[in-house]
């Protein structure tokens, strides 16, 4: 990696560097993990931290900000972004060490509930992506998520993957419901070992969308969505190729096995998106209420999406046979 792109990714957030550091510097350790533990006392994460409640929650609210009366027809703020489950999720993302929280756990069981019908927290709800976070955040933070992991086995759809509005009546999968179920089960199968039930339906939702090439509609191969082809950090709950394409690495690092030969569409359309510069550009945020943004507004070389795209390209190059076919 040229050298003025290893100092652009460097020079960022606590919560940036230490990846940048282990998985494109291929820094020692101790460096990388020294970095690390930073995102508990400088930066973004010191910052989302602060703004906890002492109840354990964040805005008051589980999902939803506790003054949240949902959305106005005439407002194009979108989904708000600070509660609990969206604060959980970004510290997690950053790397927080969980011993951080400590006590969070117990705080949330007790006094955190569901806008859907006041369900207590831990035991998540009727929406699959909500619950996927949960699961997740659970297992980061060593709250007892079981029920929500056997939940997941139980309401995979007949097509392999799963969809938020089955409870409406849909039988078809979706994509952005599958990544993010996919993305949950996966974290709390690293982090606890999972089971054989969780696995078969972790693998038949990897293929509902390797099927489909990440991108594509079965049926007709058209693609699925302009969503799948737009490059905008955070991800949030939004499906992208890229969003993709790093789950696929990060389930395929976890299995032992090598990149699967139907990301290669989803993969190029990454490639193609990189500047000459070698960056990436924020092309949209996800519009909706933040405690801060954490990456460049939209038009501007964003070093977030750079670092994702560098990494996935950097693992799908190294796969065996790569140089013989391109």
């Amino acid at each position: 990696m040229d050298a003025r792109l290893t100092d652009w990714l460097l020079d960022s957030d606590p919560a940036l560097r230490w990846r940048v550091e282990r998985d494109l510097v291929g820094a020692p350790g101790h460096v990388w993990q020294a970095t690390r533990a930073r995102v508990a006392s400088e930066g973004f994460g010191a910052r989302l931290l602060a703004a906890q409640d002492a109840d354990g929650q964040w805005a008051g609210g589980a999902y939803f900000p506790g003054d949240f009366r949902g959305p106005d027809p005439a407002d194009e703020e979108g989904q708000p972004y600070t509660a609990t489950t969206w604060s959980l999720n970004t510290l997690r993302d950053f790397g927080l060490d969980p011993a951080v929280l400590a006590g969070t756990a117990g705080l949330l069981a007790e006094n955190s509930r569901w806008e859907y019908e006041d369900l207590p927290y831990w035991g998540g709800e009727v929406d699959c992506c909500i619950n996927a976070f949960t699961l997740a955040n659970g297992a980061w933070l060593g709250a007892d998520v079981t029920g929500l992991a056997s939940w997941f086995v139980e309401h995979r759809l007949a097509d392999g993957g799963w969809n938020c509005e089955w409870v409406e009546g849909s039988v078809r999968s979706s994509f952005h419901s599958t990544l993010n179920s996919l993305k949950g089960i996966l974290f709390y199968e690293s982090t606890t070992g999972g089971d054989a039930a969780l696995r078969q339906a972790r693998r038949a939702g990897e293929e509902y969308l390797l099927e489909r090439r990440l991108l594509r509609r079965l049926g007709t191969g058209e693609l699925v969505g302009s969503w799948a082809t737009h490059h905008a950090y955070p991800f949030r709950w939004v499906y992208s190729a890229l969003n993709a394409v790093d789950y696929f690495r990060a389930a395929a690092l976890h299995d032992g096995t090598a990149p699967d030969p139907r990301l290669a569409d989803a993969v190029e359309v990454i490639r193609a998106a990189r500047r000459p510069d070698g960056t990436w550009l924020q092309e949209r945020r996800h519009p909706g209420r933040t405690w801060f943004e954490i990456d460049v507004p939209p038009g501007e070389p964003s070093p977030w999406l750079t670092f994702f795209a560098i990494r996935v390209l950097d693992w799908w190059d190294a796969r065996p046979g790569a140089g013989v076919e391109r």
